[in-house]
């Protein structure tokens, strides 16, 4: 059994493992020669958090998807090249948002080099990966663009708020369906797309993806509260800090409105407070990280993931899909 790529997962075959290993080796060098400029400076901040390293979750996904078809057609490593791309083009945009100062362990685009520099960084990452899509036929263009404005709708929908009358839970498991399920859904499709699979397989691996996606984001979540920096790669509390309302606090406010506990109402007016305070930030991350509410959130984690597995039901047992099932198992680790 050996660990295949910073995730961690697991590969029982050595056939599966060397052409995952060689497969996301081809994914970094793609990610590299996608980044260079003409211009030095251009390359230094489009390389930044590719050098960083990172879980490369989507492309291994892709690289298992494939396994469904002929993993060694041409369009498999340039398809996991695209979403990796849009992936790292998005954390540079929404580390702006969030006014982050780490990523991946090393500081930010925007801190080091400012918003500007850092929304553009992203911009030139989108048009690297449009460019190598264009190579992957116009159907491929079409899907991309969909999860684009997916992800895109979910980051409005995010800032926007649930309507009145919405449950937030709902509206924020329709935001991350959009924000982070739809690009690791494409990763499932574009690997078994451009494999050669059947269409049958390739409903069945988009479908997972995005149940998987859920389950990767609202893990996540739990990571935002539950960890140190050294495990996560970014500050603990980004979230909190910043005011977004991941599923531990939407779940600790549900709980306030419906039973009115005064240990929930104290916990809910320090996190409506100024949490650029470093104590008041401890303290509401101490309290949730006591509170029945995180682990509500890493239930509704296993939920996703066991919702990914059963997905996968249908397809043929083999090497590659018991890796999938694991990348399931990985995703709740990750929650504890």
């Amino acid at each position: 059994m050996t660990v295949v790529g910073p995730f961690g997962l697991s590969v029982r075959d050595q056939a599966l493992e060397a052409d995952v290993q060689n497969g996301l080796s081809s994914v970094e060098a793609g990610l590299l020669e996608a980044t260079k400029s003409e211009v030095p400076f251009i390359t230094e901040a489009a390389q930044h958090l590719v050098r960083a390293g990172g879980k490369r979750f989507r492309p291994l996904l892709v690289m298992l998807a494939a396994q469904f078809g002929d993993p060694h057609a041409p369009g498999v490593v340039p398809s996991a090249v695209v979403v990796e791309l849009t992936h790292l083009a998005t954390l540079y945009h929404d580390d702006v948002m969030d006014e982050a100062d780490v990523r991946r362990g090393v500081p930010s685009a925007n801190a080091r080099w400012g918003n500007s520099v850092a929304v553009l960084t992203g911009d030139f990452l989108f048009a690297r990966a449009s460019h190598i899509l264009a190579d992957l036929g116009p159907e491929a263009v079409r899907i991309q663009a969909e999860a684009f404005e997916r992800l895109v709708t979910g980051q409005i929908l995010e800032t926007a708020g649930p309507r009145d009358g919405r449950d937030p839970v709902e509206h924020y498991l329709d935001v991350i369906g959009g924000k982070t399920g739809s690009l690791i859904a494409v990763s499932g499709r574009f690997g078994a797309m451009t494999s050669g699979a059947d269409e049958g397989v390739t409903d069945i691996l988009t479908q997972y993806g995005e149940r998987l996606g859920v389950a990767f984001q609202l893990a996540d979540d739990v990571l935002d509260i539950a960890s140190d920096s050294h495990e996560s790669g970014k500050t603990p509390g980004t979230d909190l800090r910043e005011g977004i309302p991941t599923l531990p606090v939407l779940h600790l406010r549900a709980r306030a409105a419906a039973e009115g506990r005064p240990e929930d109402l104290e916990l809910i007016a320090l996190l409506d407070g100024d949490l650029t305070d470093d104590a008041r930030h401890a303290e509401v991350l101490a309290g949730l990280r006591a509170h029945p509410a995180l682990e509500r959130a890493r239930r509704d984690t296993v939920r996703y993931a066991e919702e990914a597995r059963a997905m996968l039901a249908p397809l043929p047992e083999c090497y590659a899909k018991a890796a999938l099932e694991e990348l399931c198992d990985a995703v709740v680790h990750r929650a504890g």
